[in-house]
């Protein structure tokens, strides 16, 4: 048996590349000197998010666009080195730009994910991804998404099929836009961003890390809340809204065997019972 030490971040990231990647090199480099083997950084730490997700909102030319391909990336991938590392930036495809979550260790890239689901207006600054895939890492099965993806039950389901062992969110989530509460704590949001992170890992039995944005940026709030939940949907580790990291260490195959003996939820499924409904969706946004 042999247990992984994971953190996932809760930490402000803004507009200047340099500034994000000395605050990057300083949280891997503590990161490594505890033992951790994975870490999780948010959404965007790569140039920053948006100002606003309203259409009628601050607006700006969005975070720095960057290749999969080139010195960003690179540049992540040397400071990662022994860890493997996973962190949000805006990606470039041709004339597309997409927001985007990778995963590096310094053999280089091992994963990479567009984010499929998109609140509000932000349509308006990113394509769409259109897939959710699992992908094998020094550490262990992986599989990515990004902040909204995981108020679809679909997102991580389909990760697990792919034999994930281990989800990573990252976000950029902010408080609720309207009857926020002063209290970061006990922001309507906030509990919906914990509360999906412990349904996600206990449907799909699934150790799961969970990095958000921390601080304000734009018109925003983030409501930090990194974590680290066990397949049983048990919080090892969390941030609160400040920001920091969340360490937990555990054995994975050790904890998804445990959590799947008896009642598998992989396992037990019913696809042949299942509706493969497409109606239209009631025009009700889950960020209300």
């Amino acid at each position: 048996m042999s247990t992984l030490r994971m953190a996932a971040v809760a930490a402000e990231f803004g507009r200047d590349l340099e500034t994000d990647f000395a605050r990057i090199e300083r949280l891997v480099t503590a990161a490594r000197f505890q033992g951790v083997r994975l870490l999780a950084l948010p959404e965007a730490c790569l140039g920053g998010y948006l100002l606003s997700l309203d259409t009628d909102g601050e607006l700006d030319e969005g975070p720095p666009v960057l290749a999969l391909d080139g010195p960003e990336i690179r540049r992540l991938i040397s400071i990662a080195g022994d860890m493997v590392v996973c962190a949000g930036y805006c990606e470039a495809d041709g004339d597309r730009r997409y927001n985007s979550a990778v995963c590096v260790s310094g053999d280089g890239v091992l994963g990479n994910h567009r984010k499929v689901h998109q609140p509000l207006a932000e349509d308006a600054s990113y394509s769409s991804g259109d897939r959710f895939h699992a992908f094998d890492t020094p550490v262990g099965r992986l599989g990515m998404m990004i902040c909204y993806d995981k108020a679809f039950p679909e997102s991580a389901r389909a990760l697990a099929l792919d034999g994930a062992q281990i989800g990573v969110c990252v976000s950029a989530w902010p408080g609720s836009r309207t009857n926020a509460s002063a209290d970061l704590a006990a922001d309507r949001w906030k509990r919906r961003f914990d509360l999906f992170d412990r349904a996600r890992a206990l449907e799909n039995q699934i150790v799961w890390l969970s990095a958000n944005q921390a601080g304000a940026f734009g018109s925003m709030r983030f409501v930090g809340s990194a974590k680290v939940v066990d397949p049983g949907g048990e919080v090892l580790a969390d941030t609160g809204v400040d920001s920091g990291v969340a360490t937990a260490e555990l054995d994975v195959g050790q904890a998804l065997e445990a959590a799947r003996r008896s009642m598998g939820h992989l396992r037990d499924r019913r696809p042949d019972t299942y509706a493969a409904a497409s109606a239209a969706a009631p025009p009700v946004s889950a960020w209300a």
